[in-house]
């Protein structure tokens, strides 16, 4: 019997850049393994193979069997995985996607740790949901009143259009179907989001706990970012779910669906990838690409991994 083929461990430069990917897929009750560079989702209708280099991330819900090698295979093309609870609105754990180079985690954290730099990137983040209006003079406090009122806002509208019922958002992630429609579409979508954020924010090197709004939490900065965009995506695809779904239905994965179709063409990837680089003052035409690891020095900044220094003459 002929020896099955291993793929080799892909080198970053073919990998594909992170805005060209497909954006997440979310599996339960399934079992997933991996066929030379593509991972195999076999359940009860069939056996679907999947290239992975092109998933962005892998939600991976209850009841999902993954193999070592389909883990390891995954890790290397720079997949972020995801596991997460019954209708994907418990986040669990992630993995590790793809990214060998800290100079945006650097650049972060430099940021983040000094509080005008901070508030700068807070109020450039508000800028981007208020973008007639001038927030450069405002607190924080006004920009969080600001906000409010602007959701509030959102949500009556929406709630108008689609004539759904709407009292105040409320979610329980220990009692998803305790929710009405539109909360339990809400969730749904918006840990969808997240998921994608997660993987955009990983494959780009950059940390989900540093937030600039939001703090205190592992993905605060997930959190960040997502809030730039459930105004336009996930809000409004949670009340379209509501009002268009029949009784019995789920809810919850009529709402990931759709917002799945809203990512499809790609265009979101490439948007946060431009928004991420702008937030944090980091040039356009930088890319990512893979460094070789150094070591740090205090007066040279940065010197060569590998070398033993023992043998390196010092300059007087």
């Amino acid at each position: 019997m002929a020896e099955p083929i291993i793929a080799g461990k892909s080198e970053s430069s073919e990998l594909p850049r992170v805005e060209d990917r497909a954006t997440f897929i979310y599996i339960e009750h399934a079992k997933i393994n991996r066929v030379d560079s593509a991972v195999t989702v076999a359940e009860a209708k069939g056996v679907v193979r999947i290239p992975a280099a092109m998933i962005g991330v892998l939600l991976l819900g209850p009841g999902t069997d993954i193999s070592h090698r389909a883990v390891e295979l995954l890790g290397d093309t720079g997949t972020a995985l995801v596991w997460v609870g019954e209708q994907g609105v418990r986040y669990y754990a992630s993995g590790r996607a793809l990214a060998r180079s800290t100079r945006f985690l650097v650049k972060q954290a430099e940021l983040v740790t000094n509080e005008r730099s901070r508030l700068r990137v807070a109020r450039r983040m508000y800028q981007m949901r208020f973008p007639t209006e001038d927030v450069s003079k405002l607190t924080m406090q006004q920009l969080r009143s600001h906000e409010g009122a602007r959701v509030r806002r959102k949500y009556r509208e929406l709630s108008k259009k689609y004539k759904v019922p709407w009292k105040k958002r409320v979610y329980n992630p220990d009692d998803f179907a305790g929710g009405d429609p539109v909360n339990q579409a809400l969730s749904a979508a918006h840990v969808a989001l997240y998921g994608l954020v997660h993987s955009v924010v990983a494959a780009l090197g950059l940390s989900p706990g540093l937030g600039f709004v939001h703090t205190g939490h592992d993905r605060s900065f997930v959190y960040d970012v997502a809030d730039l965009y459930k105004a336009e995506i996930t809000v409004p695809i949670a009340f379209a779910v509501a009002a268009e779904a029949e009784e019995g239905q789920d809810i919850g994965q009529l709402a990931r669906l759709r917002t799945r179709d809203a990512f499809v063409d790609g265009k979101i990837l490439k948007r946060m990838v431009k928004d991420l680089q702008m937030l944090l003052e980091i040039p356009e035409e930088e890319q990512i690409e893979a460094e070789p690891l150094s070591l740090w020095d205090d007066k040279e900044k940065l010197v060569p991994y590998g070398v033993n220094y023992s043998e390196v003459k010092s300059c007087p």
